[in-house]
């Protein structure tokens, strides 16, 4: 039967609840059992960025990471939505150049960085948006090399095409369900829709990867530990999965997604979590998947980083703080 959403994070202004955000959540052990779950599991969902883990295992599982040289750091950017800063663009750049590739070899299209100083310094000097500024350059790098090592042709966006077709094959795999389609992403590329659960299941896959020595865990277990080893590459600073990365009491990989998706892969623990905000608000989803950290142990609910995310203020145009956006009671567990 059909759960609805359950509601996870409420707006506060003085002494009412202004607004509620709904959502799915789902977390799943190693063998796939679930521990915990809110709202509907089998609801179908485009996981959007969340899945770069996934969409960056054919580039490992291959051969071509490996023959390509690729080490932590950039398994990591394969599995960013990064900020556009200074750092990222250089390695953006810098790994296109090794491959005798230019920005015109992305098909990512062009996005202002999101990084707010060099953004507004790209303004004054009168620069133009490149595609290494887009947020998912890293990703379309490890497609571009898992093109070249495939000796395939450049449109490799096309969901018809082998590296798309490898995709969703490592998708239907990890998740344990043949995807009832696609999306075509911000970027360009196919987004596989699964279940939450599906979803839930999949991180529990890279998060118990380490227990199994077939090809696609140890592809997974590389990636996850790109993600650990550099946090700033997969999302940047100001950025939900940066920071929470860092303040976790033990490894741990975050992903966010557009349209409040979130997902969490603990490997001491061998779970993964799977978080969908109904409505699609990031200020939501970043709140959420911090409670249910802190809910946990994985997260202090007391630490300045994770409140940042957990239970930010709201504040009015003169800076006085008006409310505050929270879980819900009991979604932190205390």
């Amino acid at each position: 039967m059909m759960r609805t959403p359950e509601p996870m994070v409420e707006i506060h202004r003085g002494p009412f609840v202004e607004s509620q955000h709904m959502g799915h959540a789902v977390i799943c052990d190693g063998s796939g059992g679930v521990v915990e779950a809110w709202g509907d599991p089998d609801a179908v969902v485009l996981p959007r960025s969340s899945a770069k883990m996934i969409q960056a295992l054919p580039l490992v599982m291959s051969g071509a990471a490996e023959a390509f040289g690729i080490g932590p750091a950039r398994l990591a950017l394969a599995c960013a939505s990064h900020q556009g800063a200074p750092m990222h663009v250089r390695a953006v750049n810098a790994w296109l150049d090794e491959l005798g590739l230019g920005d015109d070899d992305l098909i990512c299209g062009t996005e202002a960085s999101r990084d707010k100083d060099l953004r507004f310094q790209m303004i004054r000097d009168g620069d133009s948006p490149c595609r290494v500024h887009n947020n998912c350059s890293g990703k379309h790098s490890g497609f571009l090399i898992l093109t070249k090592h495939l000796g395939a042709s450049s449109d490799y966006v096309d969901p018809a095409h082998p590296v798309q077709k490898s995709v969703r094959d490592a998708f239907e795999e990890v998740t344990g369900a043949t995807s009832p389609g696609f999306g075509i992403d911000g970027c360009s590329a196919p987004n596989f829709a699964t279940s939450m659960l599906g979803m839930a299941r999949a991180m529990a896959f890279f998060a118990s990867a380490g227990q199994r020595s077939d090809t696609m865990s140890e592809a997974a277990q590389q990636l996850v530990g790109g993600m650990i080893a550099y946090p700033e590459l997969v999302a940047g600073d100001t950025r939900a999965c940066t920071h929470l990365m860092r303040a976790a009491k033990e490894p741990l990989a975050l992903k966010t997604g557009a349209e409040g998706y979130f997902v969490a892969i603990l490997p001491h623990r061998g779970w993964g979590i799977s978080l969908k905000i109904v409505d699609g608000a990031t200020r939501a989803s970043n709140s959420a998947i911090a409670a249910l950290l802190v809910r946990i142990g994985v997260l202090d609910a007391e630490n300045p980083e994770v409140i940042r995310f957990l239970n930010p203020p709201v504040k009015n145009w003169d800076g006085l703080v008006t409310g505050e956006i929270r879980p819900v009671a009991g979604l932190t567990g205390v």
